[in-house]
């Protein structure tokens, strides 16, 4: 599938962004121009379900949107080869499944939903605030955030296919830590992380990723604290 793509600047070098769960291109609003400041040409896409992107197309949501299948849209959409890729959350799943397929010279996994299958962790809390979410809960939830990224959250809350979540959940397969890297690779954490625990963290580092945490940072740490987002990418940008 052809995702929708947004692009900011035309620099010499190339780099890819990868929205998570129930947002779109939208949340880049801060990182996509400051990458585009450094000189790259930044593609930032909205995953299938997500935005202006189609949805998936099979009898139910576990084939219509699961995580092979966002990997998939990844490779046939973006082009291989890009200087950066940096994916968020469900993102960072999806570009971890492609990584392979699109080579980028290095890659960021911020707070990355590598294992997202827990115990008491499903896909109805999301639908559910897709329903419920208002300005004035999103502003109480995220006091940091800007007007305009409450406004991104809930122009990508009112474009988002539930179902992606629902499909999500129904590979519980994929739900495991990834292997060796495929090209240089930092995961980047929150503070505390809720997606990767310290053991987690240590045993991928020991696998060969780097791992950095940003102090203090939620999970939309581009959001949260967009200078110590791109602080943390100190010598990957």
């Amino acid at each position: 599938m052809r995702l929708y793509t947004h692009t900011w600047g035309a620099g010499d070098r190339t780099a890819l962004l990868v929205h998570g769960l129930q947002s779109d291109h939208r949340t880049w609003r801060v990182i996509g121009p400051a990458l585009a400041e450094r000189g790259y040409r930044v593609l930032a896409v909205d995953l299938r379900g997500h935005g202006a992107s189609p949805r998936g197309a099979g009898s139910g949501p576990a084939e219509r949107y699961g995580p092979a299948e966002f990997a998939a849209d990844l490779a046939d959409t973006l082009p291989a080869g890009a200087d950066l890729a940096i994916g968020h959350s469900l993102g960072a799943l999806a570009l971890r499944l492609a990584a392979d397929r699109l080579a980028p010279a290095r890659a960021v996994y911020s707070d990355p939903a590598f294992v997202f299958d827990r115990p008491g962790v499903g896909p109805e809390p999301f639908v559910a605030f897709q329903r419920l979410a208002t300005r004035k809960l999103v502003t109480a939830m995220r006091p940091e955030w800007s007007a305009a990224d409450v406004d991104a959250e809930l122009a990508a809350l009112a474009a988002w296919d539930g179902d992606t979540a629902t499909g999500l959940w129904a590979h519980p397969a994929h739900s495991v830590l990834p292997g060796a890297p495929a090209v240089p690779s930092l995961v980047q954490l929150a503070d505390p992380s809720q997606l990767v625990t310290s053991e987690e963290a240590a045993e991928l580092r020991r696998r060969g990723y780097t791992v950095r945490t940003v102090p203090g940072a939620g999970h939309c740490i581009h959001r949260d604290d967009p200078d110590g987002f791109l602080a943390s990418l100190d010598g990957w940008v």
